[in-house]
This record gives structure tokens, sequence and C-alpha cells, in this order.
């Protein structure tokens, strides 16, 4: 199997509020974060959309990488797709959860160019969901719930 790319998708649910309070810090801390990326940063252009939301798109001469955040919802997305076979943007991950310290994530990494067998040309992926807070006393809830339900 030959990989001629790696694609990464990030979503980030709950993020600090902070880091949604002055437009100007956030495109810091992303500006700081494709810094630390190392990755050759050809261009880069960013936009407040009318709905509130920003978008920022960098493009790398490994890749490219855009980026939206939704103040009002606390949301933040973001997708890096490099083209190279050994590319890990999977620690580009990290980073956003350091910065933006959401209390759930969701990545999807795909691995794009493989076109070794014509038949099967379903892309293979991954997907992971995970709480970065537990819920605490679920048992006692269920337990309410159900006993309000039979009572």
């Amino acid at each position: 199997m030959k990989i001629l790319a790696r694609h990464l998708t990030i979503d980030m649910y709950k993020c600090q509020q902070s880091c949604f309070e002055d437009t100007e810090r956030l495109l810091d801390m992303i500006r700081a974060l494709l810094e630390e990326s190392k990755l050759e940063i050809l261009s880069s252009t960013s936009q407040e959309m009318p709905d509130g939301h920003l978008a920022v798109m960098a493009v790398f001469s490994e890749g490219h990488m855009t980026f939206h955040a939704f103040p009002k919802l606390r949301y933040i997305s973001a997708d890096t797709f490099l083209c190279q076979q050994n590319a890990t943007p999977e620690l580009l991950f990290n980073t956003f959860r350091r910065i933006f310290k959401p209390e759930k994530t969701k990545t999807t990494l795909l691995r794009r160019g493989d076109f070794g067998a014509v038949k099967d040309m379903k892309p293979r992926y991954h997907t992971r969901t995970a709480p970065l807070r537990k819920i605490r006393n679920t048992g006692s809830k269920v337990i309410h719930i159900l006993t309000r339900k039979n009572g």
C-alpha cells in the first residue's frame, strides 16, 4: 500500500472561554501553534465570518491547515492535510489540546492516496472520541430517572 498523504480532522468541544474573548489574541494563539509545528508556512489568511466565527487557512510546503473557531459555541474545528507518507499531524493535536483546553475532542485520521487496489477505493480511516472530563454520579442520576418513571 502506498500512502501519499495523511489527513487529520479535529473537533474540540467546550473549549476554554478565555480563548474566544479577543479575536487578535485567538489569531496570535493560532500563529503560535503554527510556528510550534515547525512546518514551513508559505501563506496564511484569516477572516471573521458574518456569523461571528473565525476562519483561518495556512498553506505549508508540506500541505495545508484550515481552522474554524465558533466563540458562541466554544467549538473549534481544524483540518490538517500533510502530503508526506511519514507525516505526523497527530502532533498538532496535542498542541491544540494544550492551547484550547477542550472538555471533549473528536479526531479522525485518514491515510490518503492508496491507489494500490482499484476495486477497493474506500479510504482507510480511524475515528476516536475522547471526553477529557468524566461525568460524575451518572449511576445515581439514572436511578433517579428510573425511580420517577416507575413511581
